[in-house]
């Protein structure tokens, strides 16, 4: 058990038809919760680190940690980089020991898109490192990126597949109605779209991003059309980890023992994690 790369379960996912979680950490705290919740739900779970945590945690100390905690609870663990605009600090990630990164540069031209995701496909490569990346742009703000929801471009399945077939990338995110954070009102997912990006890149695992406060049964809706990867981020970063600590450091226990506010975002974490599995169809399936 150990750290594999997000290739190795989505080879699985896609042969199975579910999808496999990905849960933003934000601290150890956080990660222990992801990987708690794996175990004891037998499922596969990809734990993606920020740029800016890894600016605050060190790249070194996030794949040492992420090692650490695999090894702990007997998981096999993927170590994803979620998100970066920065190819410089990708290549260090890779070089480090991450298993998979994110090259978003979907704010740029399609061409522009295409030489970026090249070039860290060809860089991954040499260390049989998985590599996704973004078409279209998914509204919101994730990590330093902010994309206004009037300018979000959905995913066009055409470009999808030249996308895909000129930069020969590993899993692809698109834009189909979600957006990071909390959503306003109830999102409205364009299910048919997912349909024909599938239908056109079968073999290809598509990522479903903004995963906070998309109902349960449009997940499972979107899974069966062919979504193999989701993620959630805000879900833990507010109600597992903010919301949680401080709670727990004005409690009493925290005042016989802080390490008890550890101990109560390990369990929140959990708990929203194994939630999230169940909707997946991963237990089980690591």
């Amino acid at each position: 058990m150990g750290l594999v790369t997000m290739k190795y379960e989505m080879l699985k996912a896609l042969k199975g038809e579910y999808a496999v979680p990905a849960f933003n950490f934000f601290s150890f705290d956080n990660l222990v919760g992801i990987a708690k919740a794996a175990a004891e739900k037998k499922s596969p779970v990809i734990a993606m680190a920020t740029t800016s945590g890894i600016k605050v945690m060190g790249e070194k100390a996030v794949v040492k940690m992420a090692e650490g905690v695999a090894d702990d609870y007997g998981i096999n663990l993927v170590l994803h980089l979620d998100h970066c605009t920065d190819i410089e600090l990708l290549k260090r990630c890779v070089d480090n020991g991450f298993t998979s990164v994110m090259i978003d540069s979907s704010k740029k031209s399609f061409a522009e898109n295409i030489d970026d995701t090249q070039r860290v496909v060809e860089y991954a490569a040499r260390y049989g490192v998985t590599v996704e990346s973004e078409l279209g742009h998914v509204g919101g703000k994730e990590d330093d990126i902010v994309v206004d929801e009037m300018s979000a471009l959905f995913t066009e399945p055409e470009k999808a597949e030249e996308f895909v077939s000129v930069t020969g990338l590993d899993a692809l995110a698109v834009a189909v109605g979600t957006v990071h954070g909390f959503y306003k009102a109830k999102p409205k997912l364009d299910f048919e779209r997912i349909s024909k990006i599938h239908s056109l890149l079968p073999s290809t695992p598509l990522v479903l991003h903004g995963g906070t406060g998309v109902p349960y049964d449009d997940f499972r809706e979107a899974i069966r059309r062919g979504v193999r990867k989701i993620n959630v981020g805000t879900e833990l970063k507010v109600h597992g980890v903010f919301d949680t600590s401080k709670a727990g450091y004005n409690s009493e226990e925290a005042k016989s023992d802080p390490r008890n506010v550890s101990k109560m975002v390990i369990a929140k974490v959990s708990a929203i994690c194994s939630e999230i599995i169940d909707v997946m169809g991963s237990e089980g399936k690591a």
